[in-house]
């Protein structure tokens, strides 16, 4: 098939994961002949991340549609305002904060997310000295992360798993991109990780366009094709 909407899909993943997590996304994509991409997210900082990311949506010839998951929709909120080629934003089980808002303080207003009994803190070097980031405790990482995946494929993430600096959570918004961009997010009502009451109010609040389903914070490894069928929706959307 050949892509009608000439638009690039930018697929951008969150903490602890890497982009092998859009697999069954790029795949049902690129089937469809949608020009596919996915950016590797550092998760070094919101502010170094961002940075990373818009130079490489910048360097996408041609409109381009911002996908990003969890911690990555915090990062394409950022980042799709320093990038005037991004079209749209989809966001699943995304952060979408608002200016001066930090992750943290997001958490900190969920009732529905464990995550922050399931981290491990370690230290990493640095140009300056030494900063904190963290992982999830592989114990606990199918309960709180991906509970609709198999124990088998939630154990092989969860030792791939790429560790987030603090900064990641600490650092605040910008002007955040869906002010001035079409939204699309999908919302898994079964999310512990970042939690699904914030991921909603986010959604809400950014006047994305909403699909819920039954999922947990993995939802674009669990169910690909409920995903892919939204960013579908968004390509038309952002024309």
């Amino acid at each position: 098939m050949t892509n009608t909407t000439g638009t690039t899909v930018a697929l951008v993943h969150g903490a602890f994961a890497d982009s092998s997590s859009w697999n069954g996304v790029v795949a049902r994509l690129q089937a469809a002949g949608i020009t596919t991409t996915a950016i590797p997210n550092p998760l070094r900082g919101l502010a170094e991340d961002a940075t990373y990311v818009a130079s490489a949506l910048q360097q996408i010839s041609g409109p381009v549609l911002a996908v990003g998951h969890s911690y990555g929709g915090a990062v394409i909120t950022n980042a799709a305002a320093m990038a005037d080629n991004v079209v749209g934003l989809v966001y699943v089980a995304a952060f979408a904060p608002d200016q001066g808002e930090s992750l943290m303080q997001i958490e900190g207003d969920s009732k529905d997310s464990v995550l922050t009994s399931a981290l491990l803190q370690q230290s990493y070097p640095t140009a300056k000295g030494t900063e904190t980031e963290f992982r999830i405790d592989p114990t606990k990482f199918r309960d709180a992360f991906a509970a609709d995946v198999s124990p088998t494929d939630a154990a092989i993430m969860a030792a791939t798993q790429r560790p987030i600096s603090v900064l990641g959570f600490s650092e605040t918004t910008g002007t955040p991109a869906w002010k001035k961009l079409p939204a699309w997010a999908v919302v898994p009502t079964g999310d512990k990780a970042a939690g699904t009451d914030v991921l909603r109010s986010m959604a809400q609040r950014a006047k994305a366009i909403i699909t819920e389903a039954e999922g947990s914070h993995v939802i674009m490894a669990s169910q690909p094709q409920t995903v892919t069928d939204v960013i579908m929706q968004a390509l038309q959307g952002s024309r």
